[in-house]
């Protein structure tokens, strides 16, 4: 197919979600549900313009996903506002541990005694369909970083930090399949997959966000220098991150988490008379920028709405070309056997349970508690770790076994989710607003 073709299709389709935006969140639609339905009909089940063959392109389609979840998750810290100190910070440790951990075993034991796969085997899959996805999950994400409901800010630090806590289970799951060494007695998983993986990977990517952050702030508050290219500051810091924790053994997922979010808390100590810059009259759009971006007052403020701004958009683009071949990927799968009650088990019975045990004794209203036992939704983050299996030696039919059931599950996730969000979460804020009126 020519580029210009692909041109046209690209083109026509940013172009109608631009106009539709506004129209779309008053319907239970989500726009990732018009990605998947589009991307099926650009496969080979639809016009055959897109073949992403997973076990084929699973290289390329690690890589892809991979940078799609990146990108999310430093969106995430970048909009938790509350200090690490906060008890609201409880609920989604919780959820993103202990809640998460439930559900791998859970899903374990229904791979072994329903699915009859190895133990290894289902502890990969419980480990691939565990995490919820951060690049989907944006409209019951919090809207900003003063938003401090306890609904949103829950699901939003769960949905960043067990795509990054899912990974010593993956690599658990890989070492009973003989894929990767768990080292004598399972030392080294424990050591350094699990212990070492975790917290290097939010230490590195806290000290990096940091001091880049505060440098940055120092620099333009203090000397008026580096202004401006706050794009680059964004994907610098995303890829800076990633590569020293990936390169240290490290979880490169925290780690971008805990760059955005460290990023998010820089301050700036305000000077004298620093805001006199920003009050004079007369200054263009781009002279007012650099007031801002170089007062000291404003300088933290200013680099946050650069940098999320340019992130969030990002992110929307990301997720309109891996939601895509995920629809494109769809025809080349089955629908097993199992896959219904499967799905049915996972989103009413495994979720749930994890969230009821994981939450037992917090300050979480029953409204909040249903929602998030329902919005554990599926995405980016479990195609990522399934192709990650699959380049990691994974045997083709277990190969096959686990991509249908993933895909199932994803696509299943963006529809059921996707189509109850809205009103959903319409219902949740109007309760709330009534509660708080009595």
């Amino acid at each position: 197919m020519s580029f210009a073709i692909w041109a046209l299709i690209i083109g026509a389709l940013l172009i109608t979600m631009a106009l539709s935006g506004t129209a779309l969140r008053r319907l239970p639609l989500s726009t990732a549900m018009l990605y998947l339905f589009f991307g099926f009909g650009l496969g080979p089940a639809g016009c055959g313009l897109m073949s992403p063959d997973p076990l084929t392109y699973a290289v390329i389609l690690e890589r892809v996903t991979e940078a799609a979840v990146l990108i999310s998750l430093f969106a995430v810290g970048l909009k938790l506002g509350l200090p690490l100190s906060n008890k609201g910070w409880r609920l989604p440790v919780r959820l993103a541990i202990v809640s998460m951990t439930i559900t791998v075993a859970l899903i374990a034991a229904i791979g072994v005694l329903g699915l009859g796969i190895s133990l290894g085997a289902a502890i990969l899959l419980g480990a691939i369909l565990a995490p919820t996805d951060p690049v989907l999950a944006s409209d019951v994400q919090v809207l900003e970083a003063n938003d401090r409901d306890r609904l949103r800010f829950s699901l939003t630090g769960e949905g960043g930090l067990n795509d990054g806590a899912a990974f010593p289970f993956v690599m658990l799951g890989l070492g009973l399949l003989g894929l990767h060494d768990l080292g004598t007695g399972g030392w080294r998983w424990l050591a350094v997959d699990v212990l070492w993986a975790i917290a290097g990977g939010l230490l590195v990517g806290g000290v990096l966000g940091a001091l880049i952050g505060r440098l940055v702030v120092y620099l333009r508050s203090r000397h008026q220098e580096s202004v401006g290219l706050d794009e680059f500051l964004a994907l610098g810091l995303i890829a800076l991150a990633y590569g020293v924790a990936t390169l240290s053994f490290a979880s490169g997922f925290l780690a971008v988490f805990a760059a955005g979010l460290a990023l998010q808390r820089v301050k700036e100590q305000p000077r004298e008379n620093a805001n006199s810059a920003v009050l004079e009259t007369g200054l263009q759009s781009s002279q007012a920028k650099e007031a801002l971006a170089t007062d000291s007052e404003y300088a933290s403020a200013f680099m946050m709405q650069e940098v999320r701004g340019f992130n969030e958009q990002l992110e929307r683009i990301a997720e309109v070309a891996v939601v895509l071949v995920i629809g494109a990927m769809l025809s080349y799968t089955y629908i097993p056997d199992g896959a219904g009650w499967f799905v049915l088990t996972l989103f009413l019975v495994v979720r749930p349970v994890s969230v009821w045990l994981g939450l037992r004794g917090t300050p979480v209203s029953r409204d909040q508690r249903m929602l998030i036992s329902w919005f554990g939704i599926r995405g980016i983050g479990s195609i990522y770790y399934l192709m990650y299996s699959i380049n990691h030696g994974l045997p083709r039919g277990l190969a096959e076994e686990i991509i249908a059931l993933t895909l199932t599950v994803v696509a299943v996730s963006i529809v059921l989710h996707g189509i109850s969000v809205t009103p959903l979460m319409n219902l949740y804020a109007r309760r709330k607003t009534w509660r708080s009126r009595r």
